[in-house]
């Protein structure tokens, strides 16, 4: 019914205003006419024509006459999503992500656009409950409804896209439980391909469902953290052994953790600040971790376990608030890889000695409010060492760094603007270190989940991660800005990003969508240090806005 009022609508206008679309499907052509009219701040060229597949809108991308794909990344689109989309037909790709005037409720007619492969709406101002409707879209293989406000349960129809490899929810405040099939219906375990389970900092609740693992499938990252889960890890878990990054931090689970020493290819462990008890797990074989965080739990007293001395690939050890006692094991600060040990506020005592055969990589080692009654120290470590809290402190060391605040060096990894001085740009415009010219750059934070480090004064391996972005996106060398590299209170790598068009002073709408699009489909893959991302734009302002 609104399609033939659609339709009709369209025909009078027709009539009236002797509109000819020479090429586009009508029915696309009315569908896009009709959200035209509902959208602010479109691109230029929608106003061009009538005929969007003939002239090209940009954005729409057809194929015999069909709209294919559309693609309005970051272009402070204003709006609602209304029931027209679901016109398309023909849709194979809808990207819409970075504009956060696009609100409203999400239209269960998606649910019509049944040759969807890519649907990305992060990063907008939606709310309401993500329409079930969704789980029609069979042949949809992303699907990326981060950074949202989407409220209500995970709708248990999902569970039929069987195609999706990615599904990023987080970052909204959906709640109730994780929704498994039943005997009547579909659940997130039938999802066999899907490699990404990123449901992080939403108020999901409840136990994680022993059912939702099986040994059948391919899940390499499963981020939990951030939300009110409850109950053990199941079992079932272990039967995952593709997995690669799990986080289950800031939750509520508890109880003993099961044994994850299946989990062969893990690389990055965090169960911090939850309330696991029991002793504490056994990782010795899991050579490939590299990063482990047990924080903030209630696991049993014990000696420090012997895991802590041959986990050869580990870059970051984090045990704060822990159960440890008894002496430092002197070969975790020869690991060959480690950089970060953080083990305050544990009941370490006896002699600190970190050996003579200490990292090359080490930078920090914070042994605060312990119990530690004397250091021997070697020559071979100059980097920080907090012992602040410890019966040493009021020894012979008491006037040294070890025992004072100390403030680690800020090693700024940001990008230089140093040889383009004395230049002030307009409000609207920034400074470009490649020209030293004043230009409109694509801007926005990029946002790590679970990077392989914690340390951020190597600056080399943020270097690595500009050129990487210079090639995705053929910019020239110096127009990729990197600002303020941290962790932020969740534990992510946050970064700030500028991107600076190279031939003029501005990027066009197609450049600006096409960056979007690469951003947050993925496409853009940084060096494997740092781990899965998500991306949040600042919307484009063009020149002239």
């Amino acid at each position: 019914m609104a399609m033939m009022k659609l339709l009709l609508c369209y025909l009078i206008v027709s009539m009236a205003c002797h509109l000819v679309f020479s090429f586009t499907d009508l029915q696309d052509a009315t569908v896009l006419q009709s959200l035209k009219q509902q959208w602010k701040n479109l691109p230029p060229s929608w106003n061009n024509s009538n005929d969007p597949c003939g002239t090209p809108w940009e954005g729409v991308t057809c194929s015999n006459s069909r709209v294919k794909a559309l693609a309005l990344s970051s272009m402070r689109l204003s709006g609602k999503l209304s029931d027209d989309i679901g016109g398309l037909t023909e849709l194979a790709s809808l990207d819409l992500s970075f504009n956060p005037d696009l609100t409203g409720s999400v239209s269960s007619r998606l649910g019509d656009l049944r040759k969807l492969n890519v649907l990305i709406l992060a990063g907008c101002g939606l709310s309401g409950t993500i329409p079930s409707e969704l789980g029609n879209l069979a042949q949809l293989s992303f699907l990326a409804l981060n950074s949202n406000n989407f409220t209500g349960e995970i709708p248990a129809s999902l569970g039929n896209l069987t195609n999706l490899y990615w599904l990023d929810l987080s970052n909204n405040r959906l709640s109730g439980s994780i929704p498994v099939s039943t005997s009547t219906g579909p659940g997130l375990d039938l999802l066999k391909k899907a490699k990404h389970f990123h449901f992080s900092k939403n108020q999901l609740l409840g136990e994680i469902p022993a059912s939702l693992f099986s040994s059948g499938m391919v899940l390499s990252h499963l981020l939990l953290d951030g939300n009110l889960l409850t109950g053990e890890i199941p079992p079932t878990l272990g039967n995952v052994q593709t997995l690669e990054i799990l986080r289950l931090d800031n939750n509520a689970l508890g109880g003993g953790v099961v044994n994850l020493q299946n989990l062969t290819n893990l690389i990055e462990l965090n169960l911090a600040s939850d309330n696991f008890s029991g002793p504490l797990p056994d990782l010795i074989g899991m050579n490939y971790l590299n990063y482990v965080n047990l924080s903030n739990n209630s696991f049993q007293p014990s000696q420090a376990p012997a895991w802590f001395s041959t986990l050869k690939s580990l870059t970051t050890l984090a045990l704060e608030n822990g159960p440890l006692q008894g002496q430092v094991p002197q070969q975790l600060f020869s690991l060959p890889q480690i950089q970060i040990v953080i083990l305050k506020k544990n009941a370490f005592n006896d002699t600190l000695d970190m050996g003579n055969n200490i990292s090359q990589q080490l930078q920090l080692v914070d042994l605060q409010n312990n119990d530690i009654s004397s250091v021997t120290l070697s020559s071979g470590y100059s980097k920080t060492l907090l012992l602040m809290g410890n019966p040493v402190c009021a020894s012979s060391i008491a006037s040294t760094s070890y025992c004072q605040p100390q403030k680690r060096s800020a090693t700024n990894c940001s990008t230089s603007l140093a040889n383009c001085r004395n230049i002030t740009c307009p409000s609207d415009q920034k400074l470009s270190p490649q020209t030293c010219a004043c230009a409109y750059p694509y801007e926005g934070t990029i946002i790590f989940r679970a990077p392989s480090f914690m340390d951020t004064a190597n600056c080399s391996r943020f270097h690595d991660l500009q050129i990487s972005l210079e090639m995705k996106f053929g910019l020239a060398p110096g127009a990729v800005v990197l600002l303020n590299p941290h962790f932020n209170i969740d534990d992510y790598l946050q970064v700030g990003l500028g991107l600076f068009p190279t031939t003029r002073n501005f990027f066009n709408s197609s450049e600006i969508q096409r960056m979007g699009f690469e951003l947050s489909s993925q496409t853009f893959k940084p060096p494997a240090e740092f781990g899965p991302y998500f991306f949040i734009a600042v919307p484009y302002k063009f020149p002239g806005q």
